[in-house]
């Protein structure tokens, strides 16, 4: 039996003097060298083109940018947080028993979503031309030329159709939140907004604050499209010193480079919360 077994193990040859081999990747090698080549294709046309740097130097930080890109963020956090107060309050008209706030969420989310941005805008900017005057009957009212001015216009434009997508990101994290903490919820007395406020929206605050966050990059640059009601952001504000200078590429390669900027400073602050509201999540856990 013994002679039987050590037999059979001589059998196998010894491999362990064997070094292992490399896997020669060649496939990456060469989609890295067709993406140095394509880099460079563009940053010698970028250096040989018509283009002044100079200007891009020079107007990156004129005075008329910096208050464009301030106008800009001032924009996109005012219309987020509209954005994410309506899309709480259409998450929970969605969610609700009652078929007319749920029809209603619904038709709000149908509207807003199916239609395009700029033309919301441009009906906002323009809403004098159906509704001369704006107001409450026998308290008060206003001309619209006068009350839909290009910051509130852009700011009602934004925060409305923000909502709607906002809306869809709650409902998702609201249901992501097992049914059983609404049933020990209403166990305990609690009433459907408490329950709400108190252990649905905090946990499913894991599962919204990514498309948040990326919702409030997309808010960023969407801001831009309020140049065409005349909103002071940085687009805008590059698009007037072009229109006197000429010197186009230069001044949307400065609005580029600010909201690059912009960007770039919120993401890493966006991988913060999100790590922030994971580690509480994992603490409970």
């Amino acid at each position: 039996m013994q002679q039987g077994t050590s037999s059979g193990t001589d059998d196998f040859p010894d491999l362990s003097g064997l070094s292992v081999a490399r896997r020669a990747h060649w496939g990456r090698w060469t989609t890295v060298v067709i993406i140095l080549v394509v880099l460079a294709a563009l940053v010698r046309a970028f250096a040989h083109g018509q283009i002044e740097w100079s200007y891009v130097r020079t107007f990156l930080t004129a005075p008329v940018i910096i208050s464009g890109i301030i106008d800009t963020v001032v924009m996109a956090v005012l219309a987020m947080a509209f954005g994410i107060l309506l899309g709480v309050v259409l998450a929970v008209m969605r969610l609700s028993p009652n078929p007319v706030l749920r029809g209603s969420a619904s038709g709000y989310t149908w509207l807003f979503r199916g239609t395009p941005l700029i033309l919301q805008l441009l009906l906002w900017f323009n809403l004098a031309l159906v509704f001369p005057t704006i107001g409450i009957p026998g308290l008060w009212s206003g001309r619209a030329v006068d009350i839909m001015t290009p910051f509130f216009a852009a700011l009602l434009g934004l925060s409305l159709n923000q909502g709607a997508y906002t809306s869809e990101i709650m409902r998702a994290g609201m249901l992501s939140v097992d049914a059983g903490q609404y049933e020990a919820a209403k166990a305990i007395g609690m009433g459907r907004l408490r329950a709400l406020r108190r252990i649905i929206l905090p946990q499913a605050m894991r599962v919204v604050i990514p498309p948040l966050g990326n919702e409030f990059i997309s808010m960023v640059k969407a801001t831009s499209l309020a140049s065409v009601i005349q909103y002071p952001e940085v687009l805008h504000n590059a698009e007037n010193i072009y229109y006197a200078n000429s010197r186009v590429m230069e001044l949307l390669i400065v609005a580029g480079l600010w909201y690059l900027a912009v960007v770039s400073v919120l993401t890493p602050l966006q991988m913060l919360l999100e790590r922030r509201f994971a580690r509480g999540i994992a603490r409970q856990g």
